[in-house]
C-alpha cells in the first residue's frame, strides 16, 4: 500500500486521519505543529508522541524532508542558493534573498519545466514532474532551519510553471498561510506565470490575496512569440485581458516581469508599445536585465538602454523598477545551479 504524504495534508485533513486510525484529534494538532511550525524532519523527532504512535505513523504515512546537496553564498550580496535533493533523486533549487523589509525565499514548483522560454535555463531538458505540496513547503522550512532566519516573503518564481501544477500550488498557499503553520500573510506571497490564460481566470476566483506576476517579456505578440512558446497558444491580448480580470476580482495590483534582452525587446518602440498594451491597468513593471546563460546567445541590455526604457515607461505613468541583480556570482539565474549540477553528474558517469 502506498503511504500517504502527511506533510501535504491540510490541518483538517490531519485531524480526520487521526480519527480514522483511532487517535484523539489533539494528536493531529501536535503532529501538524511538529511538521509545519517546529519543522521537524521525521516522525522520530516528534518527542511528545508515544513510540507506538510514531511507529504506527511510520508504517502508513510519509514525513520527508529535503536534503541540501549544495549551498552557495554570494560574496556580493549574501544571497544564498540552495540545491535540494528530493527522495527520488531529482534536484531542485531555491534562493534566500535578504532585503530591508525581511527575508524572501524563491521556490521551485516543478522538477524542470516544459514551457521552453528561450532565455531561461530552467526549461533546458524539459519537465520531469510536478512537485508535491510538501516539497514546495519544505524548501521554505529547510531554508529557515539551515539559515536560522525567519522567512517573511515567498515568491513561486523558481524552476517550473506554477499554473502547470495548479491544484498543488493553491493548496500550498493555503497551508503556508494557515495559522497552525508558518502563518505567512497571503499578501507576502507572489506567484509567477508565463501566461496560462484559463488558470489565471481560475486563480481570480480562489479568493486569495496573493500577488500575480506575469512573465511578459515582449511588447507585442510577434516579439513575445519569439521568446516564449506559450504565446503560440495564448495571444498577448488574451493574457492582458486575463490580468485585468484578476485585478477586478481581487483588487491586487498586477506585476509584469519584463526581461530586457539586448537588441531584442529593449527599443524605444518596445517601450511605447508596452505603454499602450497595459495602459489603464493598475500594475507594476519589474524590468529584469537578462542573466546570460551559456546555452543561449542572448545578451544583457546596456545600462543606458535600461534606464532609457524605464524613463519611457514612467513618462506614461507606469510604476516601474529595475530588479536588483542578486547572486550573479553563484549561478543566480533561474535553473542555472541545477543545470550545472546535472552537467557535472552526467560528466562523472561518462
Amino acid at each position: 500500500m502506498e503511504k500517504k504524504d502527511f506533510k501535504s495534508m491540510r490541518y483538517d485533513e490531519i485531524l480526520r486521519e487521526m480519527e480514522l486510525i483511532g487517535e484523539k484529534p489533539f494528536r493531529g494538532k501536535q503532529i501538524y505543529q511538529w511538521m509545519h511550525e517546529k519543522l521537524v524532519e521525521s516522525f522520530d523527532g516528534m518527542s511528545n508522541l508515544s513510540k507506538s504512535l510514531r511507529e504506527k505513523l511510520e508504517s502508513s504515512y510519509l514525513c520527508e524532508a529535503l536534503t541540501p546537496a549544495e549551498v552557495l553564498t554570494s560574496k556580493i550580496d549574501g544571497t544564498q542558493k540552495y540545491l535540494f535533493r528530493l527522495t527520488d533523486g531529482n534536484v531542485i533549487e531555491s534562493v534566500l534573498m535578504h532585503y530591508k523589509h525581511g527575508n524572501s525565499v524563491c521556490i521551485s514548483s516543478q522538477v524542470g519545466c516544459r514551457m521552453g522560454c528561450r532565455f531561461c535555463a530552467s526549461t533546458i531538458g524539459g519537465l520531469t514532474r510536478n512537485l508535491r505540496v510538501s516539497e514546495m513547503l519544505d524548501q521554505i522550512y529547510r531554508i529557515q532551519v539551515l539559515s536560522g532566519e525567519r522567512v517573511s516573503n515567498v515568491v513561486v518564481m523558481g524552476t517550473g510553471e506554477p499554473m502547470d501544477n495548479y491544484d498543488n500550488i493553491v493548496k500550498f498557499i493555503h497551508m503556508l498561510t494557515d495559522e497552525h503553520g508558518l502563518h505567512i500573510s497571503q499578501r507576502n506571497i507572489t506567484v509567477s506565470t508565463c501566461g496560462i490564460v484559463p488558470r489565471i481566470y481560475q486563480l481570480a476566483e480562489e479568493n486569495l490575496q496573493i500577488t500575480l506576476a506575469l512573465s511578459l517579456h515582449g511588447s507585442n505578440q510577434e516579439k513575445r512569440r519569439t521568446l516564449m512558446p506559450i504565446a503560440n497558444k495564448y495571444a498577448i491580448e488574451e493574457v492582458i485581458e486575463a490580468c485585468r480580470n484578476y485585478f477586478e476580482k481581487t483588487g491586487r495590483r498586477i506585476t509584469f516581469e519584463y526581461s530586457l534582452v539586448g537588441g531584442v525587446n529593449d527599443t524605444e518602440e518596445d517601450a511605447r508599445e508596452l505603454c499602450e498594451l497595459i495602459g489603464g491597468l493598475n500594475c507594476h513593471i519589474n524590468l529584469i536585465p537578462v542573466n546570460p546563460i551559456k546555452e543561449r546567445n542572448f545578451v544583457q541590455s546596456q545600462k543606458k538602454v535600461i534606464l532609457n526604457f524605464k524613463n519611457k515607461l514612467e513618462k506614461c505613468g507606469i510604476n516601474v523598477t529595475i530588479r536588483r541583480e542578486m547572486g550573479r556570482d553563484i549561478n543566480g539565474a533561474c535553473g542555472q545551479l541545477r543545470k550545472s549540477y546535472m552537467d557535472r553528474a552526467e560528466g562523472e558517469e561518462t
